[in-house]
């Protein structure tokens, strides 16, 4: 048993019963490759499955935790290279799915917006939640015109509004003089390297702009640096995905980021209390998926 991704999965199933979309995070591959490696390694008798509902849960028979081919293949699974990924993102999948705010936003995402209820919007909710936010200083990196900067501006201390065109960075400004924000500062500079003071600010945001990074973690490197001790770095992206036409629709340098490459990069920028959930799905092709990660520094 050689085959690297049969000994991957071999490693990961050994750990903890898995179902094929957690495997598909874990490792970052197609469910039509995965699913085949199941059903060869079920059919060698090493698997069984356990269905909860509509969800089925792969994991070792007993048979093979108490073969020596097995062992000898966990063994070699060890010196697998991206172990310790598949290790980290395994923790990931085991830490949400212990999370009572997914089971909350699963209830009410099928509901939510399909039933009408006079006064009931997201943008509703949105501008009570922004009432809640603390008086801070806020570094909002990827800016764009300003939109996001602009909502923020009018409750934190000051939000620091930065992006690489100059085109989007005077439109801005503009918007703002012409909406009378005056706690709002528009740079212009790069996500990886931002003209904001080392540990100057409360909160960085990175809302739909590490895809267009040429080096994510870097960025993210960036926004642990910029930050004080204490503060928070909030990323709203896309999740990985194979909608490759983005690139010139939209501009996109990365097609999204898998969740365990967002763990790993926040973590290794120094970020703890890391949390990372799946909180927009669209429905209409190419069905879009965004993830929210929030960390500490």
């Amino acid at each position: 048993m050689t085959d690297t991704t049969r000994l991957r999965v071999l490693a990961l199933l050994h750990q903890e019963a898995l179902t094929v979309s957690e495997l598909q995070e874990i490792l970052s591959m197609g469910q039509s490759r995965i699913s085949t490696h199941l059903a060869q390694l079920r059919d060698s008798g090493l698997l069984v499955i356990r269905r909860e509902g509509k969800k089925s849960f792969y994991s070792l028979s007993k048979e093979a935790v108490q073969s020596t081919i097995v062992a000898a293949a966990l063994e070699a699974a060890r010196e697998v290279p991206e172990r310790t990924k598949d290790m980290a993102a395994l923790k990931l999948i085991l830490q949400k799915r212990k999370e009572t705010a997914r089971l909350f936003f699963n209830q009410v995402a099928g509901r939510f917006g399909r039933n009408y209820g006079p006064g009931r919007s997201w943008q509703a909710f949105a501008q009570m939640a922004l009432c809640l936010m603390p008086d801070c200083l806020i570094a909002d990196l990827g800016s764009g015109e300003g939109l996001v900067s602009q909502l923020l501006a009018r409750h934190a201390r000051k939000v620091i509004a930065v992006d690489n065109s100059d085109k989007m960075v005077a439109f801005g400004r503009d918007q703002a003089r012409k909406n009378g924000i005056k706690n709002i500062e528009f740079r212009q500079g790069d996500l990886e390297n931002p003209p904001v003071d080392r540990e100057s600010v409360d909160v960085v945001l990175l809302s739909q702009a590490l895809h267009h990074a040429s080096n994510p973690e870097r960025a993210l490197q960036a926004a642990y640096q910029i930050l004080k001790k204490g503060g928070r770095v909030l990323v709203l992206d896309l999740n990985e995905h194979s909608f490759d036409q983005a690139r010139d629709l939209y501009g996109d340098h990365w097609l999204g980021f898998s969740q365990s490459d967002l763990h790993g990069w926040l973590t290794r920028a120094g970020f703890r209390n890391i949390f990372m959930e799946i909180v927009a799905r669209e429905e209409k092709a190419p069905n879009f998926q965004t993830v929210l990660a929030y960390a500490r520094k």
